[in-house]
Protein backbone atom coordinates (compact mmCIF):
# COMPACT_ATOMS: atom_id res chain seq x y z
CA UNK A 1 0.00 0.00 0.00
CA UNK A 2 1.38 3.38 -0.89
CA UNK A 3 1.51 6.21 1.61
CA UNK A 4 -0.21 9.57 1.29
CA UNK A 5 0.23 13.01 2.80
CA UNK A 6 -2.84 14.54 4.41
CA UNK A 7 -3.89 18.18 4.54
CA UNK A 8 -2.32 18.38 8.01
CA UNK A 9 0.99 18.82 6.14
CA UNK A 10 2.83 22.00 7.17
CA UNK A 11 5.19 22.00 4.14
CA UNK A 12 8.26 21.61 6.34
CA UNK A 13 10.20 19.81 3.57
CA UNK A 14 11.68 17.05 5.74
CA UNK A 15 9.96 14.14 3.96
CA UNK A 16 11.02 14.83 0.38
CA UNK A 17 14.79 14.36 0.77
CA UNK A 18 14.48 11.07 2.70
CA UNK A 19 12.40 9.32 0.03
CA UNK A 20 14.66 6.86 -1.82
CA UNK A 21 12.22 6.56 -4.74
CA UNK A 22 11.73 10.30 -5.26
CA UNK A 23 7.99 9.70 -4.80
CA UNK A 24 7.45 12.87 -2.74
CA UNK A 25 7.20 16.27 -4.37
CA UNK A 26 5.74 19.68 -3.67
CA UNK A 27 2.13 19.84 -4.83
CA UNK A 28 -0.02 22.91 -5.31
CA UNK A 29 -0.87 23.24 -1.61
CA UNK A 30 1.07 20.51 0.21
CA UNK A 31 3.62 17.81 -0.48
CA UNK A 32 2.28 14.81 -2.37
CA UNK A 33 3.29 11.17 -2.78
CA UNK A 34 3.13 9.54 -6.21
CA UNK A 35 1.63 6.08 -5.54
CA UNK A 36 3.32 4.72 -8.68
CA UNK A 37 6.71 5.46 -7.09
CA UNK A 38 5.99 4.78 -3.40
CA UNK A 39 7.11 1.36 -2.16
CA UNK A 40 6.89 2.26 1.55
CA UNK A 41 10.69 2.04 1.27
CA UNK A 42 10.48 -1.73 0.65
CA UNK A 43 13.75 -2.72 -0.99
CA UNK A 44 15.60 0.20 0.57
CA UNK A 45 14.76 0.21 4.29
CA UNK A 46 12.78 -1.80 6.85
CA UNK A 47 10.35 1.07 7.50
CA UNK A 48 9.12 4.06 5.50
CA UNK A 49 11.60 6.90 5.98
CA UNK A 50 9.13 9.77 5.64
CA UNK A 51 6.84 8.81 8.52
CA UNK A 52 9.31 9.11 11.42
CA UNK A 53 10.69 12.47 10.24
CA UNK A 54 7.26 14.08 9.81
CA UNK A 55 6.71 16.46 12.75
CA UNK A 56 2.91 16.39 12.43
CA UNK A 57 2.43 12.67 11.64
CA UNK A 58 0.48 13.36 8.45
CA UNK A 59 1.70 10.41 6.35
CA UNK A 60 -0.66 7.44 6.78
CA UNK A 61 -1.19 4.43 4.54
CA UNK A 62 -3.32 5.24 1.49
CA UNK A 63 -6.33 2.88 1.44
CA UNK A 64 -6.93 3.78 -2.22
CA UNK A 65 -3.63 2.14 -3.17
CA UNK A 66 -3.53 -1.19 -1.34
CA UNK A 67 -0.54 -3.38 -2.18
CA UNK A 68 0.99 -6.44 -0.58
CA UNK A 69 4.63 -6.55 0.48
CA UNK A 70 5.28 -8.75 -2.57
CA UNK A 71 3.70 -6.13 -4.87
CA UNK A 72 5.77 -3.39 -3.23
CA UNK A 73 8.91 -5.49 -3.70
CA UNK A 74 8.04 -6.04 -7.39
CA UNK A 75 7.49 -2.28 -7.80
CA UNK A 76 10.86 -1.61 -6.18
CA UNK A 77 12.56 -4.08 -8.53
CA UNK A 78 10.90 -2.41 -11.53
CA UNK A 79 11.89 1.08 -10.34
CA UNK A 80 15.54 0.20 -9.87
CA UNK A 81 15.73 -1.89 -13.03
CA UNK A 82 16.22 -5.32 -11.50
CA UNK A 83 14.86 -8.14 -13.67
CA UNK A 84 12.30 -10.34 -11.99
Amino acid sequence: MALKITHDCINCDVCEPVCPNHAISQGIEIYEIDPDLCTECVGHFDVPQCQPVCPVACIPLDPEHEETREQLQAKYRRLVGIAS
